[in-house]
């Protein structure tokens, strides 16, 4: 079981560290556990309910109200709220089916179906994102396992995989070179692959490194390399390096290059953005992006 101290638990639920404190004396919300130094930590109980507390009082629900609610309650609440909506709930909701069986070939044929109706991208954006939103809030109700959400994210990788794979060698007269990687320690890569297909689906150049790349390794090996876009992701609290140093790193030593950005973490980080940094919030603020160069590069070309 994992430890989180009050700094992760606010990275995580976006809940400030100040009012998880008034929560906890004024309302009784949750008792953090504390080390034999006396240093509160919390679990991964208590990161679950704070998860779903965060959810209930973003929809209006009052602290004092959640206080008063069992645990029981308040996970039928968040269920309630999250329940898949509009134009693709019942293939989200046939996606989980699939999952909670673990059945491989229903899970692989649906996401197929769905794929060759609406195409690769509007399938990740409109019915895969949502569903794993899905998936994360039935994981902390207590719903799922971990197990389930490995399942799933490995199978939409392999989409993501093949779906690369179809794109390599497809080039661009007007091709601009993009540089991927995800930071030291963080490993949720699906937004990083769905990147490198959709910037290669465009004809432009990608190299593409995966997760966990520390920051001295990229300088090291791409210092005399000036890729026209560098681009990375992150999700989890736990990194090495502050977002806002990595932003002065990446802007640093790539002064001539354009840096994009997105992930939790960047949204959640109070940033000073320089000149040549690009935060974007949306996998649709990502397409329109690539989209927007991709036009002015082809206008340039001709």
């Amino acid at each position: 079981m994992a430890n989180f101290s009050i700094k992760d638990i606010e990275s995580l639920t976006g809940i400030k560290g100040h009012t998880l404190r008034i929560w906890e004396q004024r309302y009784g919300i949750i008792k953090p556990k504390r080390t034999e130094t006396n240093i509160r930590y919390y679990d991964d109980d208590d990161l679950k309910l704070l998860l779903s507390i965060s959810i209930l009082n973003e929809h209006n629900f009052k602290i004092s109200e959640i206080a008063k609610m069992t645990e029981a309650e308040i996970s039928e609440a968040v269920l309630k709220l999250t329940t898949a909506t509009g134009e693709f709930a019942n293939q989200i909701k046939n996606l989980i089916s699939s999952m909670m069986m673990f059945d491989e070939v229903d899970f692989h044929g649906k996401l197929n179906i769905y794929i060759a109706e609406y195409g690769l991208e509007e399938t990740y954006i409109k019915i895969l994102l949502p569903f794993l939103v899905e998936v994360g809030i039935l994981w902390q109700i207590g719903s799922i396992q971990p197990s389930h959400e490995h399942f799933v994210t490995n199978i939409i990788k392999q989409k993501l995989f093949a779906s690369i794979d179809s794109q390599i060698g497809n080039k661009g007269e007007c091709k601009k070179k993009f540089l991927l990687f995800l930071p030291e320690t963080e490993t949720h890569s699906l937004s990083l692959l769905f990147a490198n297909y959709v910037i290669r689906s465009r004809g432009h150049d990608v190299i593409f490194l995966g997760q966990e790349v520390p920051l001295e390794d990229l300088k090291n090996a791409f210092k005399n390399e000036a890729p026209d876009y560098i681009y990375t992701t992150a999700t989890i609290a736990h990194l090495k390096i502050s977002m806002q140093e990595m932003l002065d790193f990446l802007s640093s030593n790539w002064p001539h290059s354009q840096i994009l950005v997105s992930g939790y973490q960047f949204l959640m980080a109070d940033l000073i953005i320089p000149q040549n940094v690009h935060l974007l919030k949306k996998a649709e603020d990502f397409i329109e992006f690539i989209n927007g160069i991709s036009a002015e590069y082809v206008r340039n070309c001709r």
